[in-house]
Order: C-alpha cells, then structure tokens, then sequence
C-alpha cells in the first residue's frame, strides 16, 4: 500500500504534466478498458483533436488508424509486450494521412496492478516530405538515380513516351531497361492498355512463333483449336521485346513484317491479322557487331533503333548506390514487414568500391539477401554475401563515410530541433549555438515546416 501524502501526489500529477507538455512526441494514456485518460499537447496538435474532445473516449474513436483491427495498445494490455516505434498512418480530423511511428507500454501502480497503458506517437511527416522532394529529384517512375547519364534519359523520356516510335535500350544485364519499358509504357497514351513483355531469351525458339503470334486449328499435331498469341493481348499497349538480339534469324524476318505493317500469320494460317500495338525492345548485346558478323539483321536493327537508349552499367554510376539502397530498404521494409533503418558507414564503403557486374540486379539481391540474415535495424558487414569480403571476412577497402541527401536532412532537422528546445524558441540563441545566421534558420525552420515558440527542456 502506497504511503504517499496527497501533496506529494499532486506535485508529482503536476511535475508529470509539466513534461508531457514539453514533448515533442504524441503521448495518451488509457484505462484497462482503453478509455483515454490524459492527451499531451504534441497529441492534439498531431491529431487536430483537442485533449477535451480525446480524454473520456475510447482510443479507436480518436484515431483512425490502419492497424486499429489489429489494436498494438490492446495487445500490450493483454500480454504486457510491449511495441517499439512501429509505423503507422493515422487520419487526423483534416481528413489527412500521416505517417508516424508507436511505441506502447503496460501502467503498473506500486503494487504490479495494471492499471492502463501508454501510447507515444511521433510524426514523420516532415521526414516522409524531405524523402518524397528528394525522389521527386532523383527519380522518375520506379526509376532511382543522380547520374547525369541517366537524368540526360529522364528530361527526354516524356518526349519519346508521347511519341508512338519504336525505341530500342541497350545496356548490360541488370542495367534496368525493363523498368525504363515500363517507364515508357506508363508516361504513354497507351498506360490503359496492357504492356506484354517477351523475354525472347527464355522463349524455346521452336515455340516462340506460336506463343507469339498463336496458332489455327490443326497447325501442327496438338493444335485442337484456335489459340490467339501474346500480341492479341497486347492490343491498343505496347510489346517489350526483351533480350532480342537473342532471337535466331529465321524468326527475325516474322519480326520485322510485324514492324513494318503491324500485321502478322497466326502460325498455319494465311490471313494476315492487323494489330494495333507500340514496340519497345531490349538487348545486353552489341546489336551493330552481331549485324557485321550476319547474326542479326540489318533492317531489323534499323526498324527497331528508330529512338536508341544507351543504358551505363552500375559502375558508371557509383553515386546512385545510396539511392539505390535506401530505395531497396524500403521496398523490402514495405514487402516482409521489418524495420531495418540503414546499412552501417563499413558496409556502404563496401558497396561503393565493388564493380557490380550485375548492376542493380546485383545490388538488390545483395540487400534482399542482408533482410534474410540481419534481425537488427542496421545491416552490418557480417549480413553480406560471402563474396563481397575478403577471404579473412574482412573488407577489402578502407571504408569510406557516406551519406545520401535523407539521412543528412534529418540529422539538420533534429540538431535545429534540438537547439530550438535547449532555448525555449529563441531564434537568436539557437543560431549561435548552431554556428548559422538567424535567417538561415528562420529558412531552414521554414523548410522543415518547424514552428517557433518551442518550449524548453526542463531539468
């Protein structure tokens, strides 16, 4: 039994309000019946509901939140584990989504008695924005890069996407020409319509004609009935050809009446069948060589270079690796439900000194690899593929600190935010401590939408 005066336990409720309020976090407190008992400042400003309207009602109708069917706080009450920043989006009372990260806890009085729980919140819907501004930069599409090689690509894409000519990308295996397809098919008139990919490398040669253009009734043996090919599906959209300097020359010549009439036979048939489709190709192969040497046709390569894409491999490319891999953590972070944050400074260097001969293929596979053997938030040396080291395990360079756009964006958002509390929202004050201008933070406040009038910490 608690043998706390009334005074004391008044200065303490106090003391305890004092700093809930001077976080900068959403904190609220429920009952065992998840009724909300106490909502900070930071709460009602993340969520536009005033602690009045929050304090007596259940959470659930607070918050619109898209994991309330699988409530973390309810669970908490029930097993006592408790969640660590596990991301979110709520619906705040504008009707907007914002993402934030949760942490909860069980409320024990002196006894072990549950009395409740506790939820934190915080908004990262600045980060969300510094990392949205900095992809609408550096990407276009699915495509991530800050190469000046490919932004020369991307100012031209829209152009040559409006247009119906016939393009041909070239580049080495990995390089990413099928997400530039589907670039291309996506920018177009024709995104409605379907984009059917045709990996000619894959396709058995004896089968490509009728997986291609179909078949009629009794065209050979097993032909029962009429089959229609891939290019009927691809009516009104866009083929992508991948891998065609692949194809054998007895097939090239099929190709290029498709080309130039877009028509083609169904195999066994006589009556040509008009198609309405665009015709994107792909190849890792020098299709100019393949021409000198009478292994590709030269008025096929003339019919599809009609617009040519020159892709540079990875290592041409060095400076999009970051990219890359905060682009890869998310995806896997999205696809198997982790949390991983970053790759530590050792693996970076890592990643910037080897050549990738698989390009960004290799790449991705290097960190969907890393998600399967790392169960931190950071992926260290020791979650890389064996090949990546040395013999001894070790690296094979001096690492080298890098630091992509985002993460230098957040450390400056938190440091400001950090001199803005130590001073209570002095701007001067903060500035001095930063080593920057008053205006220069007044524009960095302005840019990281952060308000004045922050409150200081307390002792």
């Amino acid at each position: 039994m608690s043998t706390q005066k009334p005074s004391d336990k008044r200065r303490d409720l106090e003391f305890f309000k004092v700093i809930l309020s001077s976080i900068a976090d959403g904190v609220f407190t429920v009952d065992s019946d998840r009724v909300i008992t106490s909502f900070n400042p930071a709460a009602e400003k993340i969520t536009g509901v005033p602690a009045s309207q929050a304090i007596g009602r259940q959470c659930a109708d607070v918050f619109s939140s898209d994991i309330c069917e699988k409530c973390l706080l309810d669970r908490t009450l029930k097993t006592g584990v408790e969640a660590i920043d596990h991301p979110v989006n709520i619906i705040n009372s504008r009707g907007e989504k914002i993402p934030i990260t949760i942490s909860t806890a069980v409320l024990r009085d002196d006894e072990g008695k549950i009395l409740g729980a506790v939820e934190t919140f915080r908004d990262l819907s600045t980060i969300e924005h510094l990392r949205k501004e900095l992809d609408g930069r550096y990407s276009i599409e699915d495509i991530i890069s800050k190469s000046p090689e490919i932004h020369k690509l991307f100012a031209i894409l829209p152009d040559i996407a409006e247009s119906e000519s016939t393009v041909l990308i070239q580049g080495p295996s990995g390089s990413g020409k099928e997400l530039f397809a589907h670039a291309i098919h996506s920018l177009s008139p024709r995104k409605e319509k379907n984009l059917v990919i045709i990996n000619c490398g894959t396709l058995p040669h004896e089968l490509f004609e009728s997986e291609l253009f179909g078949y009629v009734q009794g065209a050979f043996t097993d032909a029962r009935q009429n089959k229609a090919g891939k290019l009927a599906g691809a009516a009104g959209g866009t083929v992508f050809f991948d891998e065609i300097g692949d194809l054998p020359l007895s097939t090239q010549v099929k190709l290029l009446r498709l080309l130039q009439q877009r028509e083609y036979e169904p195999v066994g048939s006589t009556v040509p069948t008009k198609v309405d489709i665009r015709i994107i190709a792909a190849t890792n192969r020098d299709l100019k060589s393949r021409v000198a040497q009478g292994q590709f046709r030269d008025d096929l390569y003339f019919r599809l270079a009609v617009v040519k894409l020159e892709l540079p491999p990875l290592v041409r490319r060095r400076e999009d690796v970051p990219y890359l891999v905060d682009h890869f953590i998310r995806k896997y972070n999205a696809r198997k439900g982790r949390r991983i944050v970053s790759v530590s400074p050792e693996v970076m260097s890592v990643l910037m000194h080897h050549d990738f001969p698989g390009n960004v293929r290799e790449l991705e596979n290097i960190i969907e690899y890393a998600f399967v053997i790392c169960h931190d938030s950071i992926i260290q040396t020791h979650h890389l593929p064996a090949e990546l080291l040395s013999p001894s395990g070790e690296m094979q360079q001096n690492p080298i600190p890098v630091e992509t756009p985002v993460t230098k964006a957040v450390d400056e958002y938190n440091h400001i935010l950090a001199a803005l509390r130590q001073y209570g929202g002095n701007i001067s004050m903060a500035a001095r401590e930063l080593g920057i201008h008053r205006t220069t933070l007044w524009r960095k406040m302005k840019r990281y939408q952060i308000e004045s009038g922050i409150p200081p910490v307390k002792d």
